[in-house]
């Protein structure tokens, strides 16, 4: 017998997860609405090409250094209480960001900003865990999960632009009001619940992984400035590479690590979250160099560039409410599998811009096949990263989902500028309008190239778990779904009443010979 949910519990669960999606994609929006008016906070204190590079960064580095600290905080704290903390730290800091008088109050208000969105990502994974306890339940909501990062990076594009009108401080006021919102509301939509037990925190682990990722993630962002030669570059990267290596090897020996390497012993999740890398990195690179290109090179307003992106953004709403008929007939592998090549067509077509391409029949039908694509492949990764995960854990799941988010576009996004800066500089004689406009175009085509490999790749992890007769049966017609033969009767002496006339199962074997 099945027991139905309660209505009023079902109104309070799309409540909870509509607020709780609100809060991750303003989480990412804040990651984005910043590149447009930094020209004018440059302008205004006259900050150097270094300086702004880390007016932008400083909110990506504490956020992704400190995403599996957060995560775990969740699983031992509660992910409710987290999420408070976390939504409690990032008005804060939004608040001080929107206030600052000076570079150093900016930049110190960004790195609060992401220390609060490190508590409240992952925290916000652990309470879905929660509220949608049973598989398939929970498998659908990922699905609607999965595209809101996307979104939120799209809607920071379109309400920077917005913001060019009055002042940059008001792109701070989104976030401080859905972080207050979610401040009143939490309490009173998201259920009270004990962790599943206390894991130990080990500070020494969650020092390493912080500083690790962090140094590691400026190193790569300062490579637009220096030379990989350059101390400025390889000191970074190589001190936060090794610190990585230390992480590892305290994990591997650790009694209660802060990663268990166990929990990346999964195929699917490996699968999950190098899609999620792979989508983070394609949907910063649309946004960035798209962005770039119609304001440097077609020399579009501020306001302009961002209208160009709202196609872009109702594709994602629109794909986003595609993927769970997808996967129930699909499955995440082969969402992954269409989304990923859809991605790699619009971004190989992008490979051939030039300073004259049309935007309605050159660049559109580009934007419109990486944002379907993007959706899809954010959803299905989701679920393969979030299957299987044990309510003790769910909170280092959404950590490290997000560190995969955060991740991505700063590793691809470094290759693929740097791809862009060798093919500029074959072609400097052209003339720099030439030069740049093709350097976009290379990163865009190796982009294309590198996730048609990563959907053949997916395709073939895939296939191992297919028979090679097996057909969904949601793909069949009715009528062969009624003419599949059904299982046969066993029967039971207190259900029936005559006495059955197959012979019996041999005790040796325990195997009917029915069967």
């Amino acid at each position: 017998m099945v027991v139905p949910f309660p209505r009023r519990a079902i109104v309070r669960r799309r409540r909870a997860f509509a607020l709780l999606g609100t809060v991750q994609a303003t989480l990412i929006f804040t990651i984005t609405v910043v590149s447009v008016p930094l020209p004018a906070i440059g302008t205004l204190w006259g900050l150097t090409r270094s300086e702004l590079i880390l007016v932008s960064a400083a909110y990506a580095l504490s956020f992704s250094g400190l995403l599996l600290f957060g995560g775990r905080l969740a699983d031992r704290y509660g992910g409710r209480r987290l999420l408070l903390w976390g939504l409690a730290f990032f008005a804060a800091a939004s608040t001080a960001a929107a206030l600052s008088n000076g570079f150093e109050m900016l930049v110190a208000a960004r790195f609060g900003q992401g220390v609060g969105a490190a508590l409240a990502a992952p925290a916000a994974v652990a309470v879905l865990h929660r509220l949608y306890a049973d598989p398939a339940s929970h498998r659908r909501a990922m699905a609607r999960w999965g595209g809101l990062s996307v979104l939120g990076a799209t809607a920071g594009i379109l309400t920077a632009g917005v913001c060019t009108w009055v002042s940059w401080r008001y792109m701070f006021a989104p976030g401080i009001v859905v972080a207050t919102l979610g401040l009143l509301l939490a309490p009173r939509l998201v259920p009270r619940s004990a962790p599943v037990e206390r894991p130990r925190l080990d500070l020494f682990a969650a020092v390493l992984a912080t500083a690790g990722v962090t140094l590691v993630s400026y190193g790569l962002v300062v490579t637009d400035q220096y030379p990989w030669s350059d101390p400025m570059v390889a000191g970074p990267l190589g001190g936060g590479v090794l610190l990585l290596a230390l992480f590892v090897a305290v994990e591997a020996r650790g009694r209660s690590p802060l990663l268990p390497l166990s929990f990346l012993d999964d195929t699917s999740r490996i699968v999950g979250l190098l899609t999620i890398a792979f989508a983070a990195a394609g949907a910063s690179l649309i946004t960035l160099l798209l962005g770039l290109y119609l304001q440097q090179i077609r020399d579009w307003t501020p306001l302009r560039t961002s209208a160009a992106f709202l196609p872009y953004g109702i594709a994602l709403l629109l794909a986003g409410r595609l993927c769970r008929r997808r996967l129930e007939r699909r499955g995440p592998y082969g969402v992954i599998s269409f989304g990923l090549t859809s991605a790699a067509a619009g971004l190989l077509l992008l490979a051939a811009l030039d300073p004259r391409t049309p935007y309605v029949t050159g660049i559109l039908p580009s934007l419109l096949l990486v944002a379907t694509g993007l959706a899809l492949a954010f959803a299905g990764a989701t679920v393969l990263s979030l299957a299987g995960v044990q309510a003790r854990q769910a909170g280092l799941a959404g950590g490290v989902m997000n560190t995969a988010m955060e991740v991505g576009p700063t590793v691809g996004l470094t290759m693929l500028m740097a791809v862009a800066a060798a093919r500029s500089a074959r072609l400097s004689d052209a003339g720099d309008v030439v030069a740049t406009t093709g350097g976009y175009a290379w990163a865009f085509g190796a982009a294309g190239v590198a996730f048609a490999l990563l959907a053949m790749l997916v395709t073939i992890t895939d296939r191992p778990r297919r028979r090679p007769d097996a057909v969904p049966v949601a793909a069949l017609p009715a009528s062969n779904r009624l003419a599949l033969p059904a299982a046969p009767r066993r029967f039971t002496p207190a259900l029936d009443t005559k006495p059955s006339t197959r012979p019996p199962i041999p005790a040796a074997t325990g195997r009917s010979p029915w069967f």
